[in-house]
C-alpha cells in the first residue's frame, strides 16, 4: 500500500473522523500519486514494446539437440518449447556421416530430411541453429558441437532424446555438459519397461515379448483379449515364393527438390569414395513425402506382402515391400499411425489377416524386440563371436563382382538403391557370412554401412545376432543357415546363374551347398544338442562317410578361394 494512503488511513480526528481540509489535502496527494504510478507504468509498457524479445528475456532458454534420427515433430525433447527462449540444434557432422563408410545416398537422405525438418520447424515459429557440413566453423562431431553451441547461447538446460547408437550415446555423456535426457517414446516399449521384461529370463524369444506388444497395443485382438483368428503369429502363411506372371506394383519415386539437389552435390563432393550410387537416390525427404509411399503401399503393395514377404525375383528389388523402414526409423512416420492403418485395412476387409498381422510383427515385434536387445545387452553385445570367426568380408560385397547370382543381384540392388528387404538381407548375403565364417564385426559394419534404413540399434541385433548367431544364441534360437536348396524354392536366382543349384560338391556346384555341410560339421559340438537341428545332424549323419568328406573338401576349396582374396 501506498505510503499516502497509509496516511489517510491512519490520520483520524479526535472525534474518529479526519477534519475536512485534511481529507482534501490527502486526496490530492493520492491523486497526484495515482497519475505518476500510472505514467510509470505505461512507460515501462512502452519499453517492452520497443525491446526486442530476445533482450527482454534476461534468463536464456533451453538448447534442444536434435539428431539425424530424430526428425519427428513430437519427440519427447521438443514439446514445451518456449518460442522465444528456446533454441533447436541440428548438426550435420563428419563424424557421423563417416565412422563407417556409409552408401551416399543414406548420406543424403538424412542430411536432406534434417534441413527439411529445420525448415518446418522454421515456418512453426521455432528458433533453429543448422550447421552444414561445410560451414567452416563446424566441430566435426556432434560433442563438440553441443560444446561450440553451449558457449555461444549459454542455454539453463540442454535437452536431448536418447541416442539409437550406443557409441553417440555415450560420447554425449563423456563430454562433460549437463544433458536432461528424454526417453524416446517414438516407440512403443521403453527401455526400461523391455529390461523389465527380461529380467530373470536366460534367454529371451520374440514371440513372448511380441504378444505382450500386442496386448499392450490392443491391435488385432478380440474382445477378451484373444488374437483375432484364434493365433497370434501368421508366418506359416508368409513363405510363398513369387509366381510366374506374378508383377509387383511399379515403385513409388520422389523427385529430388532444390534442397536435397544441394545435398546430393555436397555428399558427391565429401563421399566420393563410398560404395554405392548416388544418381538413383529417389526416396522421401519429407514427412509429406513418408506419407504419400506409405499410402502407396496401403493401395499397391500390403494386400500381397502377406503371401510373398519372403520371396525374391531377378531384377525386382522391392516387390510388395513397403520400402518404409527407413523413413520409419529417422521419424518420417509414426509406428502407431502405420500399425493403425494395418489394422483399419483389415476390419474394412481390404487385406487378409495374414498380411495384416505379418506387417504388424514386423513393426512391434521383431523391430521393438531387437532394440531392447540391443540396449539391455551393449556394449558387450556388440563383441559377440560365438564360433570364433575371423575371415574378412570378401571384397564382392562392396562390388557385385561374383558368379553367385543370388549374391549379385542382392549386392547390386544394396549397392544401387541402399535397400534389400529382409530376406534377401538374412538368407542371401547373411547366410552367406555365416556359412563362410566372416567376422561378425566386418559384416556388421557392412550392414551398417551400406542400407538406407541402417542404424546400429536395428542393425546391430539383427546383423550379430540374427544373421550371425555370434551372440551364442541369446536373440534367435538356433543359426539361419540354409543351403542353395532354400534360395531355389524362394527365388528364380537359381535359373540365372553359373552354378548348379542341383550339384554340391563338383566345381561347378553352387557354393552355398557345401558350405552350409561345411558349417553344421565345424561346429557340430556346438549345435549337435539344439534341439531344432536335431534332424539336420540325423540327416548329415545318414550321409555317406564319401559323401561327407566331398562335402568337407569343397568346402575347404571355397573358403581357401576367399582366404585367397578370390571371388566365388
Amino acid at each position: 500500500m501506498p505510503r499516502d494512503l497509509l496516511i489517510l488511513k491512519a490520520t483520524p480526528s479526535r472525534h474518529g473522523r479526519l477534519s475536512e481540509g485534511c481529507f482534501h489535502n490527502k486526496l490530492v496527494q493520492t491523486i497526484c500519486f495515482v497519475q505518476e504510478f500510472a505514467l510509470t507504468i505505461l512507460e515501462c509498457i512502452l519499453q517492452m514494446r520497443a525491446t526486442p524479445p530476445s533482450d527482454r528475456n534476461a534468463k536464456p532458454g533451453r538448447l534442444c539437440l536434435v539428431l539425424g534420427d530424430q526428425l519427428s515433430f513430437d519427440l519427447a525433447s521438443l514439446q514445451g518449447l518456449d518460442e522465444e527462449r528456446d533454441t533447436v540444434l541440428l548438426v550435420e557432422v563428419m563424424e557421423e556421416a563417416s565412422h563407417v563408410p556409409h552408401h551416399p545416398q543414406k548420406i543424403t537422405l538424412i542430411f536432406s530430411a534434417m534441413r527439411h525438418f529445420a525448415e518446418a520447424l522454421q515456418q512453426r515459429g521455432i528458433k533453429v541453429q543448422y550447421v552444414k557440413l561445410d560451414d567452416p566453423d563446424n566441430t566435426g562431431s556432434v560433442p563438440s558441437e553441443l560444446h561450440r553451441w553451449q558457449a555461444l547461447l549459454q542455454p539453463h538446460e540442454i535437452h536431448l532424446t536418447e541416442c539409437g547408437d550406443w557409441r553417440l550415446e555415450q560420447s554425449i555423456k563423456d563430454c562433460g555438459l549437463a544433458v536432461h535426457w528424454h526417453g524416446d517414446d517414438r516407440f512403443l516399449c521403453s527401455r526400461a519397461e523391455f529390461s523389465r521384461w527380461a529380467q530373470g529370463k536366460k534367454q529371451l524369444r520374440m514371440e513372448f515379448f511380441y504378444r505382450e506388444m500386442r496386448r499392450k497395443s490392443r491391435l488385432l485382438l478380440n474382445g477378451d483379449g484373444s488374437p483375432v483368428g484364434g493365433a497370434w503369429n501368421f508366418d506359416a502363411e508368409n513363405r510363398k515364393a513369387l509366381p510366374k506372371g506374378v508383377r509387383p506394383p511399379s515403385p513409388a519415386r520422389f523427385t529430388p527438390d532444390a534442397i536435397t539437389q544441394e545435398v546430393l552435390a555436397l555428399v558427391a563432393k565429401h563421399f566420393s569414395s563410398h560404395y554405392g550410387a548416388l544418381e538413383a537416390f529417389d526416396y522421401p525427404v519429407t514427412h509429406g513425402e513418408a506419407q504419400a509411399l506409405w499410402d502407396y503401399f496401403l493401395d499397391w503393395g500390403l494386400a500381397a506382402f502377406g503371401d510373398y514377404q519372403d520371396a525374391m525375383a531377378s531384377d525386382e528389388p522391392f516387390l510388395f515391400h513397403a520400402r518404409i523402414s527407413a523413413a520409419l526409423n529417422i521419424g518420417l512416420l509414426d509406428l502407431r499411425q502405420l500399425c493403425s492403418d494395418v489394422e483399419s485395412a483389415y476390419w474394412a476387409g481390404n487385406i487378409a489377416l495374414n498380411a495384416a498381422e505379418g506387417f504388424i510383427r514386423q513393426l512391434i515385434g521383431w523391430r521393438e524386440y531387437v532394440r531392447g536387445v540391443y540396449w539391455l545387452k551393449m556394449p558387450d553385445y556388440a563383441h559377440g563371436n560365438a564360433f570364433g570367426n575371423t575371415r574378412p568380408l570378401p571384397e564382392f560385397y562392396w562390388t557385385g563382382n561374383t558368379q553367385m547370382n543370388c549374391m549379385r543381384q542382392a549386392i547390386n540392388q544394396s549397392l544401387e538403391h541402399a535397400y534389400a528387404h529382409h530376406i534377401q538381407r538374412l538368407m542371401v548375403t547373411g547366410n552367406f557370412a555365416l556359412l563362410a565364417g566372416i567376422a561378425p564385426s566386418a559384416i556388421c559394419e557392412w550392414y551398417l554401412a551400406i542400407y538406407m534404413d541402417a542404424f546400429d540399434w536395428v542393425e546391430l541385433p539383427n546383423t550379430l545376432g540374427m544373421v550371425m548367431h555370434a551372440d551364442g544364441g541369446y536373440l534367435g534360437s538356433k543359426p539361419y543357415c540354409a543351403s542353395g536348396q532354400y534360395i531355389k524354392r524362394m527365388s528364380d536366382y537359381c535359373r540365372g546363374c553359373a552354378y548348379k543349384v542341383s550339384e554340391s560338391t563338383t566345381d561347378d556346384a553352387c557354393p552355398f551347398n557345401a558350405l552350409y555341410w561345411h558349417f553344421l560339421m565345424r561346429h557340430g559340438d556346438r549345435l549337435r544338442g539344439n534341439q531344432r537341428m536335431g534332424m539336420i545332424y540325423k540327416n548329415l549323419d545318414r550321409m555317406p562317410e564319401a559323401k561327407q568328406q566331398a562335402l568337407w573338401d569343397r568346402g575347404q576349396l571355397l573358403l581357401t578361394a576367399l582366404d585367397n582374396g578370390e571371388s566365388l
